[in-house]
């Protein structure tokens, strides 16, 4: 498999994932069961966009986008906006998601105070039950090639049967 990163890269940011899960569990614990604000949403909001916009400038300079090669300063840019593209493409969903939050915790009454930790808590098992199903899903793959064809199979039943 071709990737752009080495492996201290993809290391890199897998530890800053963590991290940044951590920081996010240790202020839910620090503040407890209270509602979150506006306010705090928002600072939170832009504090993480300004870390994705530190990230976009550091992945076009790791990649050689203000050297002198322009071979690499069009790979560089090519990759920074791919990234960028994907963040804000993550972003817009992310949005959606809020819509269906809502819809879940009013439906099942989970109380303003709760509903941050319910959602940390529900973020946390949907990272690692994505990881399982794409490391299965890649190896099924890796040893049987046929098999993308169940799988497009199954997405256009299920794209059939939810209308």
């Amino acid at each position: 498999m071709v990737s752009i990163g080495t492996s201290l890269m993809w290391s890199l940011f897998t530890l800053f994932v963590l991290i940044a899960l951590i920081v996010d569990f240790a202020v839910l614990n620090r503040k407890g069961n209270q509602a979150v604000s506006i306010r705090d949403a928002a600072v939170w909001s832009l504090v993480w966009v300004a870390v994705s916009i530190v990230f976009a400038v550091w992945l076009f300079w790791q990649l050689g986008g203000l050297g002198e090669d322009p071979q690499a300063k069009a790979n560089a840019t090519v990759r920074t906006l791919e990234f960028i593209t994907g963040y804000l493409v993550e972003k817009a969903l992310a949005v959606d998601n809020i819509f269906v939050f809502l819809l879940i915790f009013t439906y099942f009454a989970v109380p303003a105070e709760f509903q941050r930790r319910v959602l940390m808590l529900g973020i946390l098992a949907a990272l690692v039950l994505r990881a399982v199903m794409i490391l299965i899903g890649a190896w099924l793959i890796a040893q049987f090639h046929w098999i993308l064809y169940l799988f497009g199979a199954f997405l256009v039943f299920t794209g059939v049967t939810l209308r």
